[in-house]
């Protein structure tokens, strides 16, 4: 029969002491079977259950001394002399659940991190930069608000439409895309281990039965646009404002290009003597360079604008950076309050009778082709970069049309600036 150790009192384990050289002593401490207090040579104390599991000899840790009590390790060790009797090694089981904390914390990733590193394994699917740039703000101001702090195994259908359901009416291609980049978030937190289970993001069979097809929301498919008739007239109020946002809306108008577009532009890309734009492939929606013919005006207005030391931006923002979207946003709408205020009735869309947007000014150039001058509907098509609908004339067609697309342009800017020019139809 196994002889059995003394019961020492708190008192006598803490009067214990190592006896000397190079290794770690064992003391038993009675109570329960196998229970030892083991002390390095350099004064280290811990506990030990030294037992046999199944047919192997283990020296199970029970913590350190005096953080863990002679009173709370013999619990401890009874507690584990208990799952070895019921068949569990109290060993494989701290292993199992050290690695199942690991894994839900690998898991336990948030919404604004996953947005990081989905972006960071995206790299090679972006054309460039603005591209994911377009993914990053777009996540950043609509769904890290509302949802960064979560995690991503928590995000649920509900939270996505909390985000979704506000803009769904107001701006559905913003919304729409918005929904599109969080599936694509979480898609890549579920491939990765984050999180498990169905997509909460995803349209077919989910947020389908919950919101609008984006084609019936008839009203935002189209940005609002300067009334035609109105042009001029706002035209002329813009040039009393001063500052680069006043300046890039108006190279906006004359040039009939998007925001993005001006907002980067570079001195580089622009021949002052050539009266001549090229904006890179890298910088258009399209992915294709794209060549601007710029009217008399545009190329005045470009010689009068001072430079920034140490920015290559023609229209920079006051910290040298480029311009943000929202200040030829803002413009426009301080332009339309400001014409309410003395007597007018701001600058609205004929149609749907909203405030014009930037981007609208481009319809309002399409609206100006198409209703006042004899120029082709596939000039104006070229002048806007728009992609030809036709494949066969597509095929066909290499040029741009440069030259004459720079007189359309020049008188263009003619119209904007009030000068109605008298053409000559030649019946045929």
């Amino acid at each position: 029969m196994p002889k059995v150790a003394e019961e020492l009192s708190a008192l006598e384990v803490k009067r214990l002491a190592h006896p000397g050289g190079k290794r770690n002593a064992l003391f038993s401490v009675g109570g329960v079977t196998g229970l030892y207090l083991q002390i390095t040579p350099r004064g280290g104390r811990s506990w030990i259950l030294r037992i046999k599991v199944g047919g192997l000899r283990r020296d199970i840790g029970l913590g350190g001394f005096p953080g863990v009590t002679l009173s709370q390790a013999r619990d401890k060790a009874r507690e584990a002399r208990d799952k070895i009797e019921r068949g569990i090694d109290p060993v494989e089981e701290r292993k199992a659940a050290k690695a199942a904390l690991v894994a839900a914390q690998r898991r336990g990733l948030t919404f604004a991190d996953a947005v990081d590193k989905a972006l960071a394994a995206k790299l090679d699917a972006f054309k460039n930069a603005k591209h994911r740039q377009q993914w990053e703000n777009t996540l950043k101001t609509y769904a890290i608000p509302d949802m960064g702090k979560m995690l991503v195994q928590d995000i649920t259908t509900q939270d996505v439409l909390r985000v979704l359901q506000p803009l769904w009416m107001e701006k559905t291609e913003t919304a729409s895309r918005l929904r599109g980049r969080i599936e694509a978030v979480l898609s890549w937190a579920t491939v990765a281990g984050h999180r498990s289970g169905d997509n909460p993001a995803r349209w077919a069979g989910n947020l389908k039965e919950l919101l609008p097809a984006p084609s019936k929301v008839a009203k935002d498919s189209n940005h609002p646009a300067l009334a035609l008739e109105d042009a001029p007239r706002w035209y002329a109020t813009l040039q009393t404002r001063e500052g680069f946002g006043a300046r890039a809306l108006e190279f906006a108008a004359l040039t009939a290009t998007r925001s993005q577009e001006v907002r980067g532009a570079t001195w580089d890309e622009i021949d002052l003597e050539k009266a001549l734009w090229i904006i890179p492939g890298a910088r258009m929606k399209m992915g294709k360079e794209h060549r601007i013919p710029l009217p008399a005006c545009a190329v005045k207005m470009l010689e009068a604008l001072p430079r920034l030391e140490g920015s290559a931006f023609v229209f920079p923002a006051p910290r040298g950076g480029q311009l943000s979207d929202m200040t030829l946003s803002a413009t426009m709408k301080r332009m339309h309050k400001a014409d309410i205020t003395e007597g007018g009735v701001g600058f609205l869309d004929r149609v749907s009778k909203r405030p014009a947007v930037p981007h609208g000014l481009r319809s309002t150039f399409r609206d100006w082709v198409a209703e006042q001058t004899n120029y082709p509907g596939d000039m104006a098509e070229v002048a806007l970069a728009h992609k030809i609908s036709n494949a066969v004339e597509a095929s066909y067609r290499r040029g741009d049309m440069i030259e004459k697309r720079r007189r359309m342009m020049s008188e263009w800017g003619d119209f904007l600036e009030g000068r109605n020019l008298e053409r000559k139809v030649i019946k045929l």
